[in-house]
């Protein structure tokens, strides 16, 4: 946690000259992109197996068309393949996992009044009128939601539903052009619990509208980049 809270004091006071009071929340924006940058590589690996998967479904409905009269030979058939053609079917939430880390560091390091025996002056720092330690609950006591507390999470709240809604389009659009062929008849799924996954990954990015309310701005603001990343990310990854 010290060396963590100091590689964040370093960058704010190199961003210091450019966003002053608000290098902190600068130095969390650009820690956020460093770590997505570290990703990328799995977000194109992701990506190319997705693609590997959708050139699967011609030959998934084959073996459908085969099996169809019995869901678990059919099943069966269907992991056999994709380990033949060394696709996995969740590979694409490996990126997502690596993050949750860097997600929990910056939450701790926000929650806590201290950090190496030392009183966590990180607390401190503020975007605006908003302390990156302090959550939304406490803006709207502070002031309430016109307050300058209140008006940064406003902010926020307009980015993440926007983000959210292009996410969702974006999703939808993906999922029409490359349907996930079932591996029972009768709406049977590829594997277990996929097909609920499916149907609830549209929705996703709104459930950050909730994450920003509750955790501490710091975490908020890395939420907020991340998801803007992974949406930029998928729109032109997945084209």
């Amino acid at each position: 946690m010290s060396v963590f809270a100091n590689l964040v004091e370093h960058l704010a006071d190199l961003l210091q000259p450019l966003f002053g009071a608000s290098a902190a929340a600068a130095a969390i924006v650009l820690f956020t992109a460093l770590v997505r940058l570290l990703v990328h590589p799995l977000s194109r690996a992701a990506a190319r197996g997705q693609k590997a998967r959708t050139a699967l479904q011609p030959k998934i409905a084959e073996l459908r068309k085969k099996h169809g009269k019995n869901p678990e030979k059919l099943q069966k058939a269907v992991l056999e393949l994709h380990a033949e053609e060394k696709v996995s079917p969740l590979a694409g939430c490996l990126p997502g996992l690596l993050q949750v880390p860097a997600f929990f560091l910056l939450y701790h390091l926000f929650s806590s009044d201290t950090i190496g025996g030392r009183a966590n002056e990180l607390l401190g720092h503020e975007l605006f009128a908003a302390p990156l330690g302090a959550r939304w609950t406490d803006a709207l006591g502070g002031g309430g939601v016109l307050s300058g507390a209140g008006l940064v999470y406003v902010g926020l709240f307009v980015i993440v539903a926007g983000v959210a809604a292009f996410s969702y389009r974006l999703s939808k659009r993906m999922m029409a052009a490359n349907p996930v062929v079932p591996a029972g008849g009768g709406g049977g799924e590829q594997l277990p619990g996929l097909g609920a996954v499916t149907k609830a990954m549209p929705f996703m990015s709104f459930f950050t509208l909730v994450t920003v309310a509750v955790v501490p701005l710091a975490a908020a603001l890395y939420v907020v980049t991340s998801t803007t990343w992974s949406v930029v990310e998928r729109a032109v990854l997945y084209r």
